[in-house]
């Protein structure tokens, strides 16, 4: 039975709000100014690559040895805390910067899953998205913000450390609303990746595909003669159509998960392919944006809730789905967004989501097969 959320619901929008500015500083601008440091882009991409790595290893340490209890999330938002901080200190020098970002995504990549784990178990499929949306929002209001006022490199760590401490105080409230039971996971013999073998590899896929997207897009738009200030509002817009599609996408959620899976996919590869043939357009570019609500809003929502609905361990299968996900698809797509970026940059993601899709397919056929 779905909790009554009058109490629940400002907690976990406030939650979201600023665990996604925090994701948007360290996103949109970030990779812009580690090359303003003398990084490399493959110093770039190795860099993006640390903190999705510990969220693809997370799953299996939990599995094995640890349960993801209120006392284990409350210690991640303290060390996600602690690594904005370490920032301050270790950005001027590579190795420095790349073990306080492991530090960084091994307790983001806690956070996360437990929430969402609440959030799902508590709220409505209508609910979820209107809650949802106020992570899109907390994205996009920093995305402006900074794009209008950021001056000074360094400026950007103290929003990023002012962000993780809101999400500390509102994610320490949330604990008292967990429900869900901590039975320690290795002792649940039924959970299997390898049953749906396809599903996990396309997802992989799919976020490879978002590498060059998430760490070089502000680098590739401004590169092809687009200003900081529009790039961030390119950013901007896909959020507000990313938030449309949270508020309304309740009764498409009705229907088929997988077919809602594969046309997003497909309108992925569609965006990336916009961006290779059109860097310069700002309309287009728009235009690709505006896609966002279908590739990561309708995606994300139709994917964690699909995976849900596939396993009794729920917050075990959150995990794997953000380090699966976001954790090994993130690092290796930022690894190798790093290693492509240029005038055909897009083109190698599109292919590569357009793969994801294949796979999905074929996750499809053999489910059918098996009622």
């Amino acid at each position: 039975m779905k909790q009554n959320y009058s109490i629940l619901s400002p907690l976990l929008g406030a939650y979201y709000f600023f665990y996604f500015a925090l994701v948007g500083v360290y996103v949109i601008f970030m990779p812009k100014i580690l090359l303003e440091l003398g990084y490399s882009t493959v110093e770039v991409g190795i860099i993006y690559a640390a903190a999705p790595f510990m969220r693809f290893l997370l799953p299996f340490i939990f599995r094995k040895y640890l349960e993801l209890t209120p006392k284990v999330y409350g210690l991640s938002l303290l060390l996600t805390l602690a690594g904005s901080l370490l920032f301050i200190f270790t950005i001027e020098g590579f190795w420095g910067y790349l073990s306080t970002n492991l530090l960084f995504g091994a307790s983001m990549g806690v956070s996360l899953p437990y929430i969402e784990t609440i959030a799902l178990a508590s709220l409505s499929k209508n609910s979820y998205g209107k809650v949802r949306l106020w992570g899109s929002l907390g994205f996009m209001a920093i995305a402006l913000w900074l794009g209008k006022v950021l001056q000074d490199p360094h400026e950007a760590l103290y929003y990023l450390a002012a962000m993780a401490f809101f999400t500390l105080i509102f994610g320490l409230l949330l604990i008292k609303h967990d429900n869900i039971s901590h039975k320690v996971a290795k002792e649940d013999q039924s959970f299997s990746l390898s049953k749906y073998w396809a599903f996990w590899v396309s997802i992989f896929l799919m976020q490879v595909g978002f590498g060059g997207f998430y760490n070089f897009f502000t680098i590739y738009e401004v590169s092809h003669g687009i200003s900081l200030e529009m790039t961030s509002w390119m950013w901007s817009f896909g959020v507000i159509c990313e938030i449309v599609m949270l508020y309304f996408q309740g009764p498409l959620l009705q229907r088929n998960l997988l077919n809602i899976l594969q046309f997003a996919t497909l309108v992925t590869a569609l965006r990336w392919m916009m961006l290779y043939l059109f860097p310069d357009s700002i309309m287009l570019t728009f235009a690709s944006q505006s896609l966002h609500a279908i590739s990561f809003a309708l995606y994300h929502t139709a994917a964690i809730t699909y995976v849900f609905s596939l396993y009794t361990q729920k917050k075990l299968a959150q995990q794997f789905f953000l380090g699966i996900a976001f954790g090994l698809g993130g690092s290796v797509g930022a690894v190798l967004s790093g290693q492509i970026y240029g005038e055909k940059m897009f083109l190698v993601e599109a292919i590569i989501t357009f793969m994801a899709f294949v796979v999905l397919w074929v996750h499809q056929k053999r489910k059918e097969s098996t009622v």
